[in-house]
């Protein structure tokens, strides 16, 4: 396919999907590697892929405002960039229909869906694989060889700076946890009772602590603070932007989470994961993927309840996050950190 020079990739999901989606950016630019690779995402999702080195050009497609007008907008642009090739991680008819009108001579995405006939070339969505992995599946269709699923975050000297700012106070402490208590979804979210009482425990040790959220989540995050008056704890909910928290996150020893962006940006800086799984579970391919990380979750008939969490347990009683026990927890970090 030599005669490829401009690919378009789409992912306009949420922010672990962007991140999931680094690896196949990365295989694309390796397939491919003097053709120009642009990138189109939602606006809320863009920081994750700044400063990325094979990206051309960020686009951004504001779906959650006007959609009507931002597709008429985006469509006009993609027309004018004239791509030949354009791949579609995310299984939308909408974003389908995009590629498909904008007149890209071919498209590659997942089989399956009534998306798939705006594809020109189909790829089977293997339900049995992690997301990554399917992901590359798409590059692989293009001949790459790439399968590399380490993804990955580009920080800049300067948020590394502020990260070691905002950890300044946990200078003196031998071990530094970060902790993601929040998530969209409000049955994805371990109990912030459990939180307490973890971060109780583990500060009776040399630990402090970092508390990572979106502006929303920052109530949380100082429930659970002002509730361990002992402990050292920062909470930043709400104070940095995405590739500053990862910075954050990067400067620790762990991530303590529920199933939400902040473990895949910890996936993202290497930084070990620690995560509680209710609604969701591994299978469905969204998984910490790394060697050290753990996944706490409980064997129940009842799971998965849904693809992505809800409000409120559908059989009411919220067990597979209220059986997850605290002192599990506690043990695998006293093990993992040699605490005493």
């Amino acid at each position: 396919m030599s005669e490829i020079q401009k690919i378009l990739l789409v992912q306009t999901a949420f922010i672990g999907d962007v991140i999931l989606t680094t690896p196949l950016i990365r295989s694309i630019k390796s397939a491919f590697p003097n053709a120009l690779l642009d990138v189109l995402v939602i606006p809320q999702t863009s920081h994750v892929l700044q400063n990325n080195p094979f990206i051309q050009t960020l686009l951004t497609f504001d779906k959650r405002a006007d959609k009507k007008r931002a597709f008429r907008k985006t469509l006009r642009r993609l027309r004018r960039n004239r791509y030949d090739l354009a791949l579609l991680p995310h299984r939308s008819l909408t974003t389908a229909a995009l590629v498909f009108l904008a007149r890209i001579p071919r498209r590659t995405g997942f089989s399956g869906r009534v998306s798939s006939l705006c594809y020109t070339i189909r790829v089977p969505f293997d339900k049995t694989k992690n997301q990554i992995r399917r992901y590359l599946d798409l590059a692989g269709a293009l001949g790459s060889k790439e399968d590399d699923m380490q993804t990955e975050i580009y920080l800049t000297p300067e948020q590394g700076k502020k990260a070691k700012e905002i950890l300044e106070p946990l200078r003196n402490h031998s071990t530094r946890l970060a902790f993601a208590p929040g998530s969209v979804w409000q049955t994805k979210q371990w109990p912030a009772e459990n939180y307490i009482k973890l971060i109780t425990l583990l500060a009776e040790h040399d630990v402090g602590f970092v508390l990572i959220g979106s502006s929303e989540e920052r109530g949380l995050c100082e429930h659970i603070s002002s509730s361990v008056p002992g402990a050292t704890i920062i909470n930043t909910a709400g104070a940095t932007n995405l590739l500053e928290a990862a910075a954050v996150i990067k400067a620790c020893d762990a991530l303590v989470c529920n199933d939400n962006g902040a473990m895949h940006l910890a996936n993202a800086v290497q930084t070990d994961v620690l995560a509680f799984f209710g609604p969701t579970v591994r299978e469905f391919g969204f998984a910490p993927f790394r060697s050290n990380d753990i996944v706490f979750e409980t064997d129940l008939d009842c799971r998965p309840c849904s693809a992505h969490g809800g409000k409120r347990c559908p059989k009411r009683h919220f067990r597979c996050m209220l059986d997850i026990e605290v002192q599990s927890v506690y043990g695998h970090l006293v093990q993992k950190f040699r605490l005493s």
